[in-house]
């Protein structure tokens, strides 16, 4: 039996919104959308407040696993 491989999904808090202050929320966990040519530039695609997916600078946020019920918590509300 052939099994699907599992979608991985990322999630980051936001460590700094300066200039971006309608945009993002200090403290703040948010999806990660993969995007190489966006990592290749420095950036982060994230789903910001407004709903939509945007880049911002990488050295805006930190990267976090999360245990599986707050990741399915999380990815239910999105």
């Amino acid at each position: 039996m052939k099994t699907e491989p599992s979608q991985v999904n990322y999630f980051a808090v936001c460590l700094n919104n300066k200039g971006y202050e309608a945009s993002l929320e200090i403290g703040k966990i948010y999806r990660i959308i993969p995007d190489e040519t966006a990592e290749i530039n420095g950036l982060i695609r994230v789903i910001d407040e407004s709903g939509e997916d945007y880049a911002f600078s990488s050295n805006r946020f930190y990267p976090m696993e999360l245990p599986k019920p707050v990741e399915e918590a999380l990815l239910s509300i999105s």
